[in-house]
């Protein structure tokens, strides 16, 4: 499954966990991508979505 919002194009990005001593290691930031049936054109399809696209109501259930 796509891990890119189809709303607002949210993808993952990456960066690093910093320990106390400072040890670095890398690491993946994903974002809650949920699959949805969404209205789409007037026509109900499944789309790719964020949790935060979800809440803030930017689509509309189908």
């Amino acid at each position: 499954m796509s891990k890119v919002c189809s709303v607002c194009g949210k993808h993952p990005s990456a960066g690093r966990n910093v320990s106390h001593s400072h040890r670095v290691t890398n690491r993946m930031f994903h974002p809650n991508i949920q699959k949805v049936s969404a209205v789409v054109d007037g026509t109900v399809k499944k789309i790719n979505v964020c949790t935060k696209c979800m809440k803030a109501g930017k689509i509309q259930r189908g």
